[in-house]
């Protein structure tokens, strides 16, 4: 099954008319259902021999009781941690839901407007439409490439589809979008990747100022602290004005260690530092906010890689990840910089900040089928818990579920 079939499933959609009909049938078979099971308790105490007397409320009461009873202390906690264990999982599967729901919120209405607005006028497919499409895809932040491809492909699915209600449009153009975004990452690692035992994790953000790079290495350290890791920060972004104080009072608000010097420093020396601590002091994550002066390639690309020559002299299979934050409000521009950054170092995966806060949530699928990079993690709001791990299938629902739950008009 399709990722476009299992969003059309998850919000059960169908035709209006064949919706009654199943309610209609369901109502009656419970009806018939409480009549049977009434016709059987009518039959049995019948059939009951008068000398049998029948068991009392009370008596049943006492049975369960003592039936109770027999079931060990052990047990019972046994029993208890087993359904707190599937409260909280399941607490966890809705909040993750919800989470992606509401920080996909104003993506998924200025979306939905867009392609609302293009059908508006509509009357039937023909190349101005197309050329409406493909401005109204751009406007979306989908991406140029997309934008055309999709516009494309879709010129032969109306006419084998013999499209022609907005709804039957509607629903080509989300599922041509759909398709192209499970196509791009068939094989595509959303994964984070941690160090083999014994040795600590290391993980290098890149990015420009301002996209909240710092802000998501505090998020994720209190993810970790609380999941009972040793976390461990080293403030490599020395030159920035007031880059190590912002991260040092993340350190503090989360209650993880700092390695850090004078703004100034050699970065590759704070890391060093920062390496040695995390080896010695036994700590599981290392997390290292770097520069982000896209203005001066040369140096960057030089500075990130002296960094990753220290990291690997210590530790050889480091960093696990070298992970590019990416401010969503900025839409293609953010595109223009992951490029940008993947010619000054290797990137391995994205984390897309902010996206609660912008109506360009489109810009994941220009990203997928562009730059071929992992989207690792989002920032789906500003409490502590909203930087969440990249979901798909989830990130697919949250965009694109109003159009296909509407119903046809």
């Amino acid at each position: 099954m399709g990722l476009f079939d299992k969003l059309k499933r998850a919000f059960a959609v169908s035709d209006p008319e064949e919706s009654e009909e199943k309610r209609t049938e369901q109502e009656q078979e419970k009806k018939e259902e409480s009549h049977a099971q009434e016709s059987q308790t009518a039959k049995q105490v019948q059939e009951a021999p008068e000398d049998e007397a029948p068991v009392s409320q009370s008596g049943a009461e006492t049975k369960e009781e003592q039936s109770d009873s027999e079931v060990t202390e052990d047990d019972e906690h046994g029993l208890e941690e087993q359904d707190l264990e599937v409260s909280e999982k399941e607490e966890q599967e809705v909040t993750d839901e919800q989470r992606y729901d509401q920080g996909l919120k104003k993506s998924r209405q200025g979306f939905g407007a867009k392609i609302n607005a293009l059908l508006a006028n509509f009357r039937h497919v023909d190349e101005d439409f197309f050329d409406d499409l493909e401005e109204t895809l751009i406007e979306a932040d989908v991406g140029f490439d997309v934008a055309v491809k999709i516009s494309d492909e879709l010129r032969d699915e109306v006419k084998l589809r013999n499209a022609k209600a907005k709804k039957e449009v509607s629903d080509a153009i989300v599922e041509k979008l759909v398709d192209i975004y499970e196509e791009e990452g068939h094989e595509e690692d959303n994964s984070l990747h941690f160090a083999t035992a014994g040795q600590p994790t290391v993980f290098l953000f890149v990015g420009v100022n301002g996209v909240g790079k710092t802000t998501t290495i505090g998020k994720l350290a209190h993810k970790y602290q609380q999941e009972g890791k040793k976390v461990l920060l080293a403030a490599c972004d020395t030159f920035r004005a007031g880059a190590i104080e912002q991260l040092n009072e993340w350190a503090k608000s989360v209650n993880v260690d700092i390695v850090k010097k004078p703004a100034q420093s050699d970065p590759a020396a704070v890391v060093f530092d920062a390496v040695k601590k995390a080896k010695t002091e036994n700590y599981d994550i290392l997390l290292v906010d770097t520069a982000g002066r896209l203005q001066n390639k040369v140096n960057l690309m030089n500075e990130l890689a002296k960094i990753k020559r220290v990291i690997q002299r210590e530790l050889p299979e480091s960093p696990q990840e070298v992970l590019l934050a990416l401010d969503a409000t900025t839409g293609q521009n953010a595109l223009t910089q992951a490029k940008q950054f993947k010619d000054v170092t290797e990137v391995s995966g994205i984390v897309l900040t902010k996206l609660d806060g912008t109506a360009r949530g489109g810009i994941v699928l220009a990203i997928r089928n562009e730059l071929h990079l992992p989207v690792k993690l989002v920032g789906l709001g500003e409490q502590m818990d909203d930087l969440r791990t990249f979901d798909a299938e989830k990130f697919v629902y949250g965009l694109f579920k109003d159009l296909i739950a509407q119903p046809a008009k």
